[in-house]
């Protein structure tokens, strides 16, 4: 398994951001190899991330080349360059461990 995160700050309002992720979840939930995405907020700079967990590398070279993962700047007005990380999962503790959905 590999971990994506993609990290950011917004132009747009709390509110705002929220709205757009719940709008946009249906696209990420009809990705096949994505398992899991957890959309987060670091309290302490107000920054975004979302953290994918994805079945393969292949599976998130593909998404970075799509045009959904092309649209995410825009739909959040990011500002700057957001921060990607690729790690690849060695080891869970937990199966099946499901955040609350949107």
């Amino acid at each position: 398994m590999i971990i994506l995160s993609i990290k950011f700050s917004s132009a747009l309002p709390a509110e705002q951001v929220r709205a757009r992720m719940c709008e946009r979840s249906e696209q990420f939930r009809a990705l096949p190899e994505l398992l899991q995405k957890y959309y987060t907020q670091d309290a302490s700079t107000g920054e975004w991330c979302g953290i994918y967990l994805w079945d393969s590398l292949a599976a998130v070279e593909a998404f970075r080349g799509s045009p959904l993962a092309h649209s995410i700047a825009a739909a959040y007005e990011v500002i700057g360059t957001p921060r990607v990380e690729i790690l690849e999962v060695h080891l869970t503790l937990r199966e099946n461990l499901q955040a609350n959905s949107l």
